[in-house]
């Protein structure tokens, strides 16, 4: 994927125009006061590694496994904020997003390839978070899944409602969804009563066992597959965008800082989620001999029996209705950023929400008319393989474009971090072959 020598870059139009340099930052000398300004677009980004795609990977080491798997998680974390701070810095640095950078250094068949990718990405993601709502809708209100799955179309209206208002009614749902989320698992963790010095000591210490148990090496793989998220680099190159700050070197060094602080801060909390569902999975599952849970719907029907209190199942059911629809808003905005800076196609944002949100209910619609809620937890997992075929083809483009020096000047990756971004990209994209290679072969 070599950029061309002859370049087809035009006068260019921001990303997300409507939403660009709209959110005013402080310019006061306290810091804190600058930095609330930068909080939102981290947030955003951290939804991607809560979703409900991962849930049944965190459920599944921790039911089996215990405890051991936390370290997967924390490496995991470690590689989605090296990989969202290059993104960012691209976005702050070029003032383009990584799908504009794409369409204008490659040719038009990589160009469309790359496309097509992220488009595929984009669907599969937006397809686990209908399946996890609409799963949520039984699991809450005894709504049938083919009606659940149908209902989730509706949210297509509230997020046109808050973009009109404005980037920062978006940017305060998602929060408040998210809080809602970490809330519900504090409790969770509280009930299930967890052992503190075994979950830290696997939290920071990884275990050979990972290595020599085929079974816990996959489970691991899938975590670590299903953790970062292709979509969230080329959303994040864009939303970063929406601050107004002073587009100076000066200006845009700060802007970096500020927002990769925001960033760290999302992303630490997406590590707590999903080190509190395996925590709860190991320390009610595994601790109970309920070794072979993994379905959402299974670990909810037996939370509340083995933990006993009668709310934990509820608690866990919204929690997941929360990580849904959070979900959709970011999955509605990446979509948008890709069809925009790859093909330069505008088209109305209601009419775009309802061709992904179609792309991903049709399966579902079907799948839960032939094989019920089975199909579902399978159909689930579909979703994250897709994930991974297509991840590396968004990486390897961010690490390669915050490395060229023409591109970035003078905030170009450093010797050491190119590598380590390049060792991390070549990880991942081995991780993600053996793990394709393992679902295919039908572990």
């Amino acid at each position: 994927m070599a950029t061309e020598t002859t370049s087809r870059i035009t006068t260019p139009e921001p990303s997300l125009p409507e939403v660009y340099s709209t959110v005013s930052v402080s310019r006061s000398p306290v810091y804190w006061r600058r930095l609330l300004g930068f909080i939102g677009p981290g947030f955003l980004i951290s939804v991607g590694y809560m979703d409900p795609g991962n849930w049944a990977t965190d459920i599944a080491g921790g039911a089996r496994f215990g405890y051991t798997l936390l370290f997967v998680i924390m490496l995991s974390n470690l590689m989605a904020i090296l990989l969202q701070s290059l993104s960012l810095k691209l976005g702050v640095a070029t003032g383009r997003d990584l799908a504009q950078l794409c369409h204008e250094h490659y040719g038009p068949r990589v160009s469309f390839f790359l496309w097509l990718m992220a488009e595929i990405a984009i669907a599969a993601c937006d397809l686990a978070e209908v399946i996890g709502s609409a799963i949520a809708l039984e699991l809450l209100f005894h709504i049938p899944l083919f009606y659940g799955v149908l209902i989730t179309g509706l949210d297509v209206l509230l997020i046109l409602l808050l973009q009109r208002w404005g980037f920062r009614y978006v940017e305060a749902l998602v929060i408040a969804l998210i809080g809602t989320i970490l809330a519900l698992f504090a409790v969770q963790m509280v009930l299930s009563r967890p052992d503190i010095l075994p979950a830290l000591g696997s939290l920071f210490l990884p275990s050979p066992q990972i290595l020599r148990n085929p079974e816990m090496l996959y489970i691991a793989i899938g975590i670590l597959g299903a953790t970062v998220m292709p979509h969230n680099l080329y959303l994040h190159s864009s939303i970063v965008q929406s601050r107004r700050y002073p587009r100076t070197p000066k200006g845009k060094r700060e802007a970096i800082h500020l927002a990769n602080v925001d960033s760290a801060l999302a992303l630490t909390l997406a590590l707590f989620v999903n080190a509190a569902i395996l925590i709860v999975a190991a320390a009610v599952f595994h601790r109970s001999g309920h070794f072979e849970v993994a379905a959402i719907q299974d670990a909810y029907k037996l939370l509340s029996p083995l933990v006993g209190a009668a709310g934990a199942s509820t608690l866990f059911a919204v929690a997941l209705l929360a990580s849904g629809q959070n979900s959709s808003i970011t999955g509605t905005l990446a979509g948008q950023i890709v069809m925009e800076g790859f093909v330069h196609i505008r088209v109305a944002q209601w009419l775009r929400r309802l061709i992904t949100r179609g792309l991903a209910i049709i399966p579902t619609i079907l799948v839960v008319a032939i094989t019920g809620e089975q199909g579902t937890e399978k159909l689930l997992i579909l979703s994250q393989v897709i994930l991974s075929i297509q991840l590396s083809f968004a990486v390897i483009p961010l690490v390669l474009f915050t490395g060229n020096r023409a591109l970035m000047g003078q905030f170009v990756n450093n010797r050491w971090l190119q590598r380590l971004a390049w060792t991390t990209a070549i990880v991942i994209a081995l991780l993600n072959i053996w793990l394709l290679i393992q679902t295919f072969l039908g572990r």
